[in-house]
């Protein structure tokens, strides 16, 4: 007999350290040169329930708390993706989620789901319709990754956490009201998304105005096999609509004013593209390899993600099956963060954005590496000593490279 009702929680401490590293000059929004901590702290609740055939609702309240490194400033890749852009000192609790999921089944043989937050354990159709409506992530059905994109229990740097350059819609803390439709075919899928935007760039408060001011996400699956392994290959297309500053504006107001140029002063109603392309590929039973390479045409101001213009990231999960830990996970990856023509002359010209800003830009690729290994201590609780590298910080030769060096406890029922 199927339950009526479902009970998760989970919660996560991260701590880092960043010891201190050589600069030539700093800005507003520069990563700080000099030795600095960081942390964080989330615990959420998952409260689910069937309410007739196919639909189940659920309910996620949530509490964090932490302190980033210089205020998330100077990096496209910031280091602890459960660190919001609202952080605070202060245990804050809020609605993370409230929504409902309603599949259809279309036939095509069954297979199992196994229980998990936000999700019911049992059989569904192979073949299926599933709607989601209401207020969680768009992360949390678009640009899935096995290997790598969940920073409670894989890398934790934003690099890794989806396409870098997919300025997803979200408020500050990374949740959004709206819907996705997803088809579930034999060996592929197709999703589609309208979310809403928030009112100002990476703000928290949301722009209720769906039809004015929007995200919309198309995404494309296909399933295969590879020498007798399960792979999956995604095609991801998304477009805002919102009021946003456009860099070339921002440089010529600034040029024909004398000032120093603020896209807070060029703003108007623009739109955002972009495209991803991934690859996930299991190698045998231990080994899950990833490829993610992105681009958006990085011309408006971020308005809801990173400053990250393109991107190549690769990785991979390795479990400890070979040294006799089947539960352990060994993971590494590496992702090249770029920046586009005109968000470069931007920053070069003293521009600030919502993370970047050093007063000028001696511009190269940011190159982030990360390493770390999940030991599953018992049976609810994983600690994850973790690494990171990052090379040109905010895309900077004249600062870094920057290390940083973290341990993860993670708890979950």
């Amino acid at each position: 007999m199927e339950d009526r009702f479902a009970f998760h929680g989970q919660a996560t401490y991260i701590w880092q350290r960043q010891p201190a590293f050589d600069a030539a000059y700093s800005g507003p929004n520069s990563l700080m040169s000099q030795r600095a901590k960081s942390y964080s702290f989330s615990t959420t609740l998952d409260f689910g329930a069937r309410l007739w055939n196919g639909a189940e609702f659920h309910f996620n309240p949530e509490v964090t708390q932490g302190v980033p490194f210089s205020d998330l400033h100077g990096v496209g890749g910031p280091t602890n993706g459960e660190l919001a852009k609202v952080s605070s000192t202060n245990p804050t609790i809020y609605r993370a989620r409230a929504f409902l999921r309603q599949t259809w089944g279309l036939g095509g043989g069954s297979e199992e789901q196994e229980a998990d937050f936000n999700q019911f354990a049992g059989s569904v159709d192979k073949r299926r319709l599933v709607l989601t409506a209401g207020n969680f992530g768009v992360l949390d059905v678009f640009d899935q990754n096995d290997y790598g994109s969940d920073p409670r229990t894989q890398f934790m740097n934003w690099s890794f956490m989806a396409h870098g350059s997919f300025d997803y819609p979200a408020d500050a803390r990374g949740y959004d009201w709206g819907f996705a439709l997803e088809y579930v075919g034999d060996d592929w899928s197709v999703r589609f998304g309208h979310f809403l935007q928030p009112r100002e760039s990476n703000g928290l408060p949301l722009d209720t105005r769906l039809f004015k001011h929007y995200g919309d996400i198309l995404e494309f699956e296909r399933r295969y096999r590879l020498a007798g392994q399960p792979g999956v290959a995604r095609l991801l297309l998304w477009r805002n609509q919102a009021r946003m500053g456009s860099f070339s504006d921002a440089l010529g107001y600034g040029q024909a004013t004398g000032t120093t140029p603020d896209v807070a002063n060029v703003r108007e109603e623009h739109a955002k593209l972009g495209i991803g392309v991934s690859l996930m590929q299991k190698v045998n039973d231990s080994l899950g390899v990833f490829l993610r390479a992105n681009m958006s045409d990085d011309k408006t101001e971020t308005y809801a993600f990173t400053e990250i213009g393109r991107q190549v990231a690769v990785g991979g999960m390795l479990a400890g099956t070979a040294w006799g830990r089947p539960r352990d996970n060994l993971g590494m990856a590496v992702a090249i963060n770029m920046l586009g023509p005109n968000h470069r002359a931007y920053l070069a010209a003293g521009g600030q954005g919502a993370f970047l800003g050093d007063g000028a830009l001696d511009y190269a690729p940011e190159q982030v590496f990360e390493v770390f290994y999940s030991f599953q201590a018992f049976k609810y609780l994983s600690i994850s000593p973790d690494f990171q590298y990052i090379r040109n910080p905010g895309y900077n030769a004249a600062r870094g490279p920057a290390r940083f060096y973290g341990v993860r406890f993670h708890s979950e029922f």
